[in-house]
């Protein structure tokens, strides 16, 4: 079989399932009204199929939510686009936990990316204690909470954050990078100098590229080796 057949016998499936995804509300409150007219003229077995179609597609829609549509709009990085998505539900308290959690998690993502920290700490927080489907996801969230608490001059709750996301396990190297070298700045201050030079070796170990990471790195570089411990 041709590979361009292939692929668009899977892509026509997902389009039509996000199609599915995006109008099943409404394709529920429709398959509702028909099941109640054919139930009335020709009795309840015939609208038995439309009735079943009906509480699948309203169920599903509030249980599950319509978040798989979003990965599209992040990897293009349409924040604006998955913000919408997010905002179209209206009773997240419905939705199963471990996707609630995951709402929570996006909406905090978000609303770091337009630099409304309040919010986005609520939300984390939210998602945090509703649990995480992946530990990874957890170091993440803790680890951008840690931050926001550190720049607010808490260092006692950002400290506890960041080992935590550490412990937990973060996803990327660059994110690995910052979380080490935020340590390695926090017992710097405390004067725990050996800890503070091995938390500097794992974030270099990480091996970053990112520019801003990069940078920091070579500031922090300037004064460990002159450090005793």
């Amino acid at each position: 079989m041709p590979l361009d057949l292939v692929c668009l016998l899977i892509f026509v499936p997902m389009k039509l399932y996000n199609l599915f995804i995006k109008f099943r509300l409404q394709l529920g409150i429709i398959t509702l009204a028909l099941a109640i007219l054919v139930n009335v003229t020709s009795g309840f077995w015939p609208a038995l199929a439309l009735y079943i179609i009906s509480v699948l597609s309203i169920f599903t829609h509030f249980f599950i939510g319509p978040l798989r549509l979003i990965q599209e709009y992040l990897e293009e990085g349409d924040f604006e686009g998955a913000e919408k998505i997010l905002n179209g539900i209206k009773y997240p308290a419905l939705l199963y936990k471990p996707i609630r959690s995951v709402y929570y998690t996006l909406k905090g993502n978000i609303a770091m990316t337009q630099q409304d920290y309040d919010s986005a700490e609520k939300h984390m927080k939210k998602s945090l204690d509703l649990g995480l489907p992946m530990k990874e996801a957890e170091g993440a969230n803790k680890l951008q909470l840690g931050m926001m608490a550190m720049q607010r001059g808490n260092m006692k709750e950002g400290e506890s954050l960041i080992r935590s996301a550490i412990r937990a396990g973060i996803p990327d190297k660059e994110s690995s990078a910052m979380a080490y070298l935020q340590m390695c700045q926090i017992m710097m201050q405390k004067r725990e100098f050996r800890a503070a030079k091995d938390f500097f070796k794992k974030a270099k170990a990480q091996k970053p590229s990112t520019e801003q990471v990069i940078d920091q790195i070579k500031q922090i570089e300037k004064y460990i080796s002159r450090m005793p411990g």
